[in-house]
């Protein structure tokens, strides 16, 4: 029997009883921003969710026929780069001057990221003494493989009962799309679903009820910041964070959050952010309510965001902040840039 390959879909159907109503799809593309997913056909009917299993259960907004044709796959649009018009000159040692093109570059030296504390990854064990119904779906990521019967599918060696999947979450970063457990990225969402296994087990039909503590559940933490001419300063509020496990990186131009709360909780998140900083002369310190990062930024300009965007913000910027022990609540000290400093004195 043929698969369907429309989004959300994904059914074996005969063709003799395809008719216009016989699938449910959506006929958009999927949206990963800042952990959560959605359609972009539907987002405004069905809510954002943060884990993958739950996005991969949204039902389809759109009704039609099945079809086994492979999915359209738009052409990137080509653009063509212009010539920096930004001339910079060198003098070399015979007097010549030497002109390039392209914005200078900050030099910063390298931080070596730490690599994080991995946690164990619980998988999921069948439930052999639970009934199956034919036709039920391999819990597993990746597996598809659909349930015929004890004999074939769970009971002996046979090959109808190896499960190839990939047992840990996906990833999904700057466009690219992959899985953490293995290394390939795809960058278009029908190339994700088709990423093949990376280990080989048993099939999992009816998954065993695992106690609450045995299952991590990624959350968010609300993050605050305020800078002043020469530093930026952030805020992840997140309490009782376990220090030992927990890791902060600091690169020239974003910061990594990996911080394990109490119970299965984490939180994970990479801020590009909206201007270079000097991973060096930056610093991090737990605290029991909250994460505190001071970022040195590389040079004295205001920042319009903490994050960088692609967005036209036009010619909209902010106020630096005020200094003292408190940060902007309760601070001594007024903190101003170069400009409104002359305009004072």
């Amino acid at each position: 029997m043929p698969r369907c390959t429309r989004k959300g879909c994904g059914q074996n159907y005969d063709l003799a009883t395809n008719d216009p109503s016989s699938c449910t799809y959506h006929p958009g593309a999927p949206v990963f921003h800042e952990g959560l997913k959605s359609w972009s056909c539907c987002s405004d009917v069905n809510k954002s969710v943060l884990d993958f299993d739950e996005f991969m259960k949204i039902s389809g907004c759109t009704v039609s026929s099945h079809t086994d044709e492979a999915p359209e796959v738009p052409v990137p649009s080509i653009k063509t780069s212009s010539v920096d018009s930004n001339l910079i000159m060198k003098e070399a040692k015979d007097g010549a001057e030497i002109y390039s093109t392209g914005a200078p570059k900050f030099a910063s030296p390298k931080q070596s990221i730490p690599a994080p504390v991995e946690a164990p990854i619980v998988e999921d064990e069948d439930d052999l003494d639970a009934p199956i119904t034919p036709g039920t779906v391999c819990k597993r990521k990746s597996c598809g493989v659909t349930f015929v019967s004890d004999e074939v599918n769970r009971i002996g060696d046979g090959d109808k009962t190896i499960c190839t999947y990939h047992p840990a979450a996906p990833i999904f970063h700057e466009g690219s799309k992959g899985y953490i457990c293995c290394k390939r990225r795809v960058l278009e969402f029908d190339e994700f679903l088709k990423i093949e296994g990376c280990k080989k087990g048993r099939h999992v039909f009816a998954p065993k009820q695992r106690t609450e503590s045995q299952v991590e559940q990624f959350t968010d933490c609300r993050v605050d910041h305020y800078q002043t001419p020469k530093e930026v300063h952030i805020s992840v509020f997140a309490k009782q964070t376990n220090k030992e496990k927990s890791t902060v990186a600091i690169e020239d131009n974003q910061i990594h959050f990996d911080l394990y709360l109490p119970g299965p909780k984490r939180f994970c998140r990479t801020i590009v952010l909206f201007g270079p900083v000097d991973p060096d002369g930056s610093s991090y310190k737990f605290y029991n309510t909250k994460v505190e990062v001071v970022l040195k930024k590389l040079d004295t300009r205001s920042w319009t965001l903490l994050e960088k965007t692609t967005r036209d913000l036009g010619n909209i910027s902010l106020t630096f902040g005020v200094g003292g022990r408190t940060g902007t609540i309760g601070g001594k000290d007024l903190v101003l840039d170069e400009q409104n400093t002359n305009r004072v004195n």
